[in-house]
C-alpha cells in the first residue's frame, strides 16, 4: 500500500485503487511507481488472472497527473523530479498497453490526462453513468500526452483530433461510440460488478451482461462539422473552415472556433502535428515522441502561464506566448519534436 494508491491482491484479482478523492485522484509519482511495481509483480502471478482498477470517492476515476506539482517542481529549478514523473508515468502507460492479463477500468467520474493514460490502454474500460472523458490540455498551454498520440489519431474519422484540439468533455454514449470505452454500464451496477471480477468469473461475461445502451452519442450532431474542419492540415485552416461554416449558421462550428481560439497558439500547433504523425506510428515510437515534447516544456512560457491561469490564480485569462497563431515560429515546434540523444525515452 502506499497513501496514494492501494495496490493489493483481492480474490483473483488485482486491485488498484488510487486514493486521493480530494484531489480527484490525481495521479503522483508515488502512485506511478506503486502501479508499476504491482503490475511487475501480477503479470507472472498465477495467483492473479486480471487486474482491476477504480478511483476512490464519487466524483473522479483520475482527472490527471499532479500538474501543479509538476509545474512547482520546473519553477524551483527541480526539473529532474518533472522529468522522472513524465518517463515513469510513460513507461507505466507502455505496460498497461502490453499488459498480458486483461485489465479492467471501472470508470464512474472524471477521466482525463494521466487518468487516460492509465484506462484507456488497457484492454477493457467500463464507463459508469458519471463518465466524463477529456484531454483538455491545451488549455493549460500543454499537450495531449500518455499515448494520446497514438490513440487519438486511430479513432473514427477525425474526432481524435477535435478531442485534442478543443479539449471537449464527452459522456459514456459518446465514449462508447468512439471506442474509448468498450461498455457502458449503469452506475448501481459497478459493486456487483466489481464482486464478480474479484471472485474471478469470466471478463468477458461479466461485462456483457451488465451492459446498457446509454442512448444516442451527441457526438453524432456534430459528426459533419467536425469532419468538415478538422481534416485540414493547419490549426489556421481548421479555424478558416469553422468560420465559413459559421457563417453559414453553423452554430457547433462557432462554438469550436470560440473554444479553439481560447487555447494556446504554440500548444495547438504542437497537438495537431502530434495526430498527424502519431497515425503513422506504433505506441513505443508516440511514447518516445511525447517523451521529446514534454522534456521540452519546463523550457517554455505558456505551460506555467496556463496552470497558473487555471489551476492556480483561477482567473481563467492565460497570457499566450505568442499570442496567436501567426506568430508562432514553425521551428521552434520543430524544436519539441527533435531527438533526445541519449535522454530518449527507451521502452
Amino acid at each position: 500500500m502506499t497513501q496514494d494508491a492501494v495496490c493489493r491482491i483481492e480474490g483473483r484479482a488485482g486491485r488498484i485503487v488510487l486514493d486521493r478523492p480530494k484531489a480527484l485522484n490525481a495521479l503522483t509519482l508515488d502512485a506511478v511507481r506503486a502501479m508499476r511495481r504491482a503490475l511487475d509483480a501480477w503479470a507472472t502471478d498465477p495467483a492473479v488472472t486480471r487486474v482491476v482498477v477504480e478511483g476512490a470517492g464519487e466524483k473522479a476515476f483520475c482527472a490527471g497527473g499532479d500538474i501543479r506539482r509538476l509545474v512547482e517542481a520546473g519553477r524551483a529549478g527541480q526539473r529532474e523530479e518533472a522529468h522522472a514523473f513524465w518517463r515513469e508515468e510513460y513507461e507505466l502507460n507502455a505496460l498497461i498497453e502490453a499488459y498480458p492479463k486483461p485489465y479492467v477500468s471501472l470508470i464512474d467520474g472524471i477521466v482525463m490526462g494521466g487518468g487516460v493514460g492509465i484506462s484507456l490502454h488497457g484492454s477493457h474500460r467500463v464507463a459508469g453513468e458519471r463518465y466524463l472523458f477529456a484531454m483538455p490540455e491545451v488549455g493549460i498551454g500543454f499537450f495531449p500526452d500518455v499515448g494520446a498520440s497514438f490513440k487519438l489519431p486511430r479513432l473514427p474519422g477525425v474526432v481524435g483530433t477535435w478531442l485534442a484540439l478543443t479539449g471537449a468533455r464527452i459522456g459514456p454514449a459518446d465514449g462508447l461510440a468512439m471506442g474509448l470505452a468498450t461498455h457502458a454500464v449503469a452506475s448501481a451496477a459497478i459493486p456487483e460488478i466489481r464482486r464478480r471480477l474479484l471472485a474471478g468469473e469470466d471478463v468477458d461475461a461479466v461485462l456483457a451482461e451488465h451492459a446498457r445502451d446509454p442512448g444516442p452519442a451527441p457526438i453524432e450532431a456534430k459528426a459533419a462539422t467536425i469532419d468538415a474542419a478538422f481534416r485540414a492540415d493547419t490549426v489556421e485552416a481548421i479555424l478558416a473552415r469553422l468560420d465559413e461554416a459559421a457563417a453559414s449558421g453553423d452554430a457547433v462550428a462557432a462554438e469550436t472556433a470560440q473554444t479553439m481560439r481560447g487555447k494556446s497558439p504554440t500548444s495547438l500547433k504542437i497537438a495537431l502535428r502530434q495526430m498527424r504523425e502519431g497515425a503513422g506510428l506504433d505506441f513505443r515510437q508516440a511514447m518516445t515522441m511525447e517523451f521529446r515534447i514534454v522534456s521540452r516544456m519546463l523550457d517554455g512560457h505558456d505551460f506555467y502561464e496556463g496552470v497558473r491561469a487555471v489551476l492556480i490564480d483561477k482567473d481563467h485569462a492565460p497570457r499566450w506566448s505568442p499570442a496567436r497563431l501567426e506568430e508562432v515560429d514553425e521551428a521552434a515546434i520543430d524544436a519539441y519534436f527533435a531527438p533526445l540523444g541519449d535522454d530518449e525515452l527507451a521502452i
